[in-house]
Formats: structure tokens, C-alpha cells, sequence
């Protein structure tokens, strides 16, 4: 492991842990990103590096097959991923806030079902709350489970910006049931959908059209998701009690923003990884442009930047490890990781010259995926936002 953003305090297996996964980063990843991220190809041999690994599973409980590990080791694990290509770590985030989602808000009966196979890969998770001009106002959902004579529900309506669409195999979708709760938010609900991996008609009443072409985040498949009279059944509600949706997701929303905060940490690394290396190897003026003190002082500011973000995300992920709100932390950890991250890349960028801009030097692909970061999990504004709201409580002027 290089020096910058280690982290201290860790265990023995966590240590091991991420040396594997930086290993298997350095031989399976890094080496093959280019190509496959250039083709816009689904990583599958990753992914079932990935699985032989239990990364599925990392942070399942035991008792379901999975390691049991802790938020602050999936999200070291994310920054190793990330670091080789963020397009491996955003296969793992959907699945795992799906599988938190399962473990801390499901039924006795859905855990038992699900987490097993997700444990393994089996089961692969995705996650769909945004939809078509929605934007960030989350309770103005307008996907709709009317709930029938019976008990069970049909929902119709489109989903958008859903991660691992066609290769997910269970989806936790957001969607309004309007059954009497007076604030709009109490009206929403969390639909487990269970189906095949694929494009198309993939269930009766369920379609994911496509993959939608992006400047960046390339390999992994972004779909829409269209519900048109699917049936769904009472008992596929997560947690069995409708209502509970949005509470549910904002929580895995806490879990995604450190997720989303490791990913700009590990791109920043690489980043920065890839700027020291070039230059030491690139002269002018008769010596390696490291030597100038132009360059120089930006590769200090970019490690510098590298380090903050890494503590802060660090920092949230602890906090929810030990059962702590942490939207203002994990908000912060976000706005930081991602900001600097753009940052960051900008400055390798502008290191490596004109062969930055050169699709055969790495720098080029993270510059169009840096910018993805600034809106995964809610934006920087929206992120101000829940903060500052925080701040205003905890601050609160008295009298």
C-alpha cells in the first residue's frame, strides 16, 4: 500500500482484506480498464473475481454467508476498487445498499430469502428512486402502487438513472402508495422486485429498455426502469409495512454518500498516482518536471486534498458503523471527496500535457468520470443543504 490515505486503527483482517483487493485491483483491473471501459464492456470476468473474493458478501452478516464486515471496510475496499476504475465499484454499491437496506428495514422471512444468494453474487441488487424530471425532490415521486381488492398491488409508472439495471437480479424501487399518510413523503414505499437479468420485457408489466449512453462511468449499465400494470405482492414491501420507504432509503442514501465519497478518493489517488509517475519521467529545461517548483507545489496540493477527503469519508463511515446518524458527516464527506476529486483529476491532467488529452493515457478516462461524482447521491447544493439543516439544529439559538 503507498503511503497516502492509509488509514490507522485498523484490525489485522482488515488489513488483509484490503491488501488482497488492492492486489487483485493491480492484476485484474488496472490492466484491462482501458480496453473495456473505451468498449463500454460489462467487466463479467471482474465481477466473478469479485465473487470468488466474497466482495458480494462483505458486508452481510455471517449468519446469512456473508464476512459481516463493517461500513469503514466496505468503503477502504470501494477506494481499492475505484482506484483501478470506478465502473467495478459502482457494480458492488448498488448491490450492497440493497443488501443494508434487507439487513436493517426487511423481514425475518426477506432476509432469509435474499441475503444468502446475495451473499455469493447470486442475487445482485439494484436500487431505483430517481425518475424522469424529478431531479432531487425525492418526495414528488410519481410511480404508483395502487393497492388492489386483494391486498396485493399493481405499479405503474417509469424509474430513470437505475445502476446495474439489466445485470441487477433484485431491485428496491421507490414508489407512492397514497394509502392515507398526510405528508407526501409517509406516502412512499419500498418495493423488493425480484427479477432476470436482461433488457426488455423482462417480467410482465416490466421493462428495462436499455442501456443509456454516458460520457463517462462506461461497462456498468444505467437503465431507465418502466412499470405498465406490473403485480406485485403485499409481501414484497420491504419491511412488510407500506410508508416506510422514504425513511428506509435515506438511510441506505447515508451508506451510498460514503460510497460515492470512497469512489472520488480512490479516483483521486490514481490521479495522483498518475501525475507523481509522469512527472518524474517527463523533463524540460534539462530535469523532470518535478523538480519545477510549479509542479511541485501541485503535487502537494493534490495530496493534500487526496488525504482530507480519505479522513473525512473514513470518519462517516465510523460514525454510521457505530449506529450514529451521519447525514450531516456523510453530506460533508461527499461534497469534500467529490470536489476535490474533480479537482484532483483536473490538476493530473493539466501535469500530464497535451498526452492528457490522449485516449491511450489513463488520466483521460478519469477525467470523464470525476464529473459523474459531483451528482451520484445528491449534488453538492442538495448535500449543502441536508448540512446546513443539520447545523441549524444543533446550533439552535436558545431563548
Amino acid at each position: 500500500m503507498t503511503r497516502l490515505a492509509q488509514t490507522a486503527d485498523l484490525t489485522d483482517i482488515q488489513r488483509e482484506i484490503l491488501s488482497t483487493v488492492r492486489s487483485f485491483v493491480d492484476r485484474e483491473i488496472i490492466p484491462h480498464a482501458q480496453e473495456l471501459e473505451h468498449g463500454d464492456i460489462y467487466p463479467q470476468q471482474i465481477v466473478d473475481g469479485l465473487k470468488e473474493l466474497g466482495i458480494f458478501g462483505l458486508m452481510i452478516p455471517e449468519e446469512y454467508g456473508g464476512l459481516g464486515e463493517s461500513l469503514l471496510t466496505y468503503a477502504l475496499v470501494v477506494e481499492e476498487i475505484a482506484r483501478g476504475w470506478m465502473s467495478v465499484s459502482g457494480v458492488i454499491n448498488t448491490h450492497f445498499i440493497v443488501a443494508y437496506l434487507l439487513r436493517q428495514h426487511g423481514t425475518q422471512e426477506q432476509k432469509e430469502y435474499y441475503l444468502p444468494r446475495m451473499a455469493t453474487g447470486e442475487v445482485r441488487g439494484a436500487f431505483s428512486m430517481s425518475e424522469p424530471g424529478l431531479g432531487s425532490d425525492v418526495a414528488a415521486i410519481r410511480t404508483k402502487a395502487t393497492k388492489n381488492a386483494d391486498g396485493d398491488y399493481t405499479i405503474n409508472g417509469q424509474k430513470m438513472w437505475l445502476t446495474n439495471g439489466g445485470s441487477s437480479t433484485l431491485v428496491a424501487a421507490l414508489v407512492r402508495t397514497d394509502e392515507g399518510a398526510e405528508r407526501a413523503h409517509e406516502n412512499l414505499t419500498t418495493f423488493l422486485i425480484e427479477k432476470p437479468a436482461g433488457f426488455g420485457e423482462v417480467k410482465p408489466g416490466l421493462t428495462i429498455p436499455g442501456k443509456i449512453d454516458k460520457m463517462g462511468y462506461k461497462g456498468v449499465d444505467t437503465t431507465e426502469l418502466v412499470f405498465d400494470g406490473y403485480a406485485a405482492k403485499a409481501s414484497e414491501i420491504l419491511g412488510g409495512v407500506p410508508g416506510k420507504g422514504f425513511a428506509h432509503m435515506m438511510d441506505g442514501v447515508e451508506v451510498g454518500r460514503v460510497n460515492v465519497a470512497a469512489r472520488a478518493c480512490g479516483i483521486s489517488i490514481r490521479a495522483f498516482e498518475l501525475a507523481i509517475a509522469y512527472a518524474q519521467q517527463r523533463e524540460t529545461f534539462g530535469k523532470p518536471i518535478a523538480q519545477h517548483q510549479a509542479i511541485a507545489f501541485q503535487l502537494a496540493e493534490m495530496a493534500i486534498k487526496v488525504e482530507a477527503a480519505h479522513l473525512m469519508m473514513v470518519n462517516a463511515a465510523r460514525l454510521k458503523d457505530a449506529g450514529k446518524r451521519s447525514d450531516v458527516e456523510s453530506g460533508m464527506a461527499k461534497t469534500l471527496a467529490s470536489e476535490y476529486c474533480a479537482e484532483v483529476t483536473t490538476q493530473s491532467f493539466r501535469i500530464h500535457g497535451g498526452y492528457g488529452y490522449s485516449k491511450e493515457y489513463e488520466i483521460e478516462r478519469l477525467m470523464r468520470e470525476a464529473p459523474f461524482l459531483l451528482i451520484g447521491e445528491g449534488t453538492s447544493e442538495i448535500q449543502k443543504t441536508i448540512i446546513s439543516r443539520g447545523l441549524l439544529k444543533e446550533y439552535k439559538l436558545k431563548g
